[in-house]
């Protein structure tokens, strides 16, 4: 049997068929192939139009169709990763109503705030593990507040990956690994967040209804599967958001398993069985995939939204005519500490590793006589690094340390400057695997539709690539180069 996985991201979207026997990666694809534009009326706003990512779904199966390994008529399970915490809402006929306020929008932010003074920290950390902060619920509040006439008509809101399961079903449904991603669970009382709701002034009934995160969610409708190309009847059989999709992906399912990925937004992801939170919300904790009322599988999450966006804006912005291997040959040329340039990446909206501020990204202790352009693309790297291991710091105080980082090798890990600074200032090893989201997307159709018996044989095929040990000899000057840009950064915060 083929499984077909989709990956929903704010750039693209990314497809993957595997063999699900052999567990061999037989086609990938993405769609567009330059990234997909984010709407920002007002700063700090960010919105995409829903039926985009479906277009693009669309685009990227009938590329993979084109590829004579593939035989549709074979496929027997799709999964879904999606790009978390965005907001979709549907009227009665499964209409969108307006486009999707996504992941790194913060208009929300005081909405979140104030809600988290009101309900009580104590009493929402007790409940939902986080703030209510600037995650879909309060994204939906702020839509109640200042578009009304556009929230009565709601009858289901959504998460981006539950819109594309509408799209290929024709239901609503959703998991309580999104709903907690929203802030819509109840951990404590094991139900939806009724205390939240309630306070919102929302009912119920807004929600979709709930499916278990691996199992036969519905099945492709004739309509979808006309649009697609592909039979009627398929499983859509697994759904997850992309940070704990991707750390699926890499076989990060148990308590001290760490995954990260440096995209568009970087994350490190670790799993517990703790019930775990950061009293200020800085790092949040959710429902991780195989997340049980009788098993705790919580997933501490931490996301810098500024990551691999600075990069690329470097990159069109300094030279377009650059790619990313030219970039990495002029930043090697720079030394570690980049002769004190230090760049913060925080200019993707509001980052709640640092309390939800939204300082923008910046760059500081540029000389113009002494530093030329290299330094400026190594400063990006360590900036992005060092972001990590702030963050980092933060989940250790939870008790949580990596004793291995899991990553795929795509996006910034292809950076050889990146992985060795983010090796070597973590004194942590890595190890970087040749998988991907839609490649996790499509086995955990796989386990959800009952074609594998286990995580097990699921992960069977999936190899270690390559390892990036510390560098001993340099992690002194990593250490004093990450201690400078941590001190730059709380006098610029100040």
């Amino acid at each position: 049997m083929l499984l077909l996985g989709y990956d929903i991201g704010s750039s693209s979207v990314k497809a993957a068929i595997i063999d699900g026997e052999t567990g061999q990666n037989l086609a990938s694809t993405f769609y567009p192939k330059t990234e997909l534009s984010m709407k920002a009326l007002h700063p700090g706003w960010a919105e995409q139009d829903p039926e985009t990512w479906w277009s693009c779904l669309k685009h990227a199966t009938k590329d993979l169709l084109q590829n004579p390994k593939v035989d549709p008529t074979q496929i027997g399970a799709i999964g879904i990763s999606y790009q978390m915490h965005g907001l979709v809402m549907v009227d009665k006929n499964q209409n969108v109503l307006r486009e999707s306020i996504i992941w790194c929008d913060s208009r929300a932010v005081e909405i979140g705030e104030k809600a988290f003074t009101d309900i009580g920290e104590a009493r929402c950390l007790a409940h939902f593990l986080n703030s209510p902060g600037n995650f879909t619920a309060s994204k939906l509040k702020w839509v109640k507040e200042n578009e009304q006439a556009i929230f009565e008509k709601v009858d289901k809101i959504m998460l981006p990956g539950d819109y594309i399961a509408m799209k290929l079903t024709g239901e609503v449904n959703t998991t309580i690994s999104g709903l907690s991603e929203g802030i819509f669970w109840d951990f404590k009382e094991n139900q939806s967040a009724n205390l939240l709701l309630d306070y919102y002034g929302f009912e119920s009934s807004i929600l979709p209804k709930l499916v278990d995160t691996f199992s036969i969610q519905g099945k492709l409708s004739s309509k979808a599967a006309a649009e697609l190309g592909l039979p009627q009847g398929i499983h859509i059989s697994y759904r997850a958001g992309d940070q704990p999709n991707n750390a699926l992906s890499l076989n990060v399912l148990n308590p001290g398993d760490i995954a990260a990925t440096a995209g568009t937004s970087g994350v490190v992801y670790g799993v517990t069985e703790e019930v775990r939170y950061d009293p200020l919300s800085r790092v949040n904790t959710f429902a991780h995939v195989n997340h049980r009322s009788d098993l705790n599988r919580l997933g501490i999450l931490l996301c810098v939204n500024g990551s691999g966006i600075l990069n690329s804006w470097l990159k069109h912005n300094l030279n377009a005519d650059w790619d990313y291997e030219n970039m990495n040959q002029l930043a090697d040329q720079v030394p570690i500490g980049s002769d004190g340039v230090y760049i913060f990446p925080f200019g993707n909206g509001a980052e709640r590793v640092l309390g939800n501020k939204n300082p923008g990204a910046s760059i500081h202790g540029l000389q113009f006589n002494r530093h030329h352009r290299g330094h400026v693309l190594r400063a990006a790297q360590e900036g992005i690094v060092f972001s990590f291991i702030y963050g980092m710091e933060i989940m250790q105080e939870m008790g949580l340390s990596p004793t291995v980082i899991r990553a795929g090798k795509a996006n910034m890990f292809l950076s050889e400057i990146f992985r060795n600074t983010l090796s070597s200032t973590a004194n942590v090893p890595i190890q970087l695997l040749n998988t991907d989201g839609a490649q996790g997307a499509a086995r955990g159709a796989g386990i959800g539709s009952g074609f594998y018996h286990s995580f097990e044989e699921a992960f069977l095929g999936l190899e270690v690539e390559s390892e990036i040990e510390p560098d001993v000899e340099k992690h002194d000057s990593y250490r004093q180069a990450y201690k400078n840009w941590k001190m730059a950064l709380s006098q610029y915060l100040k």
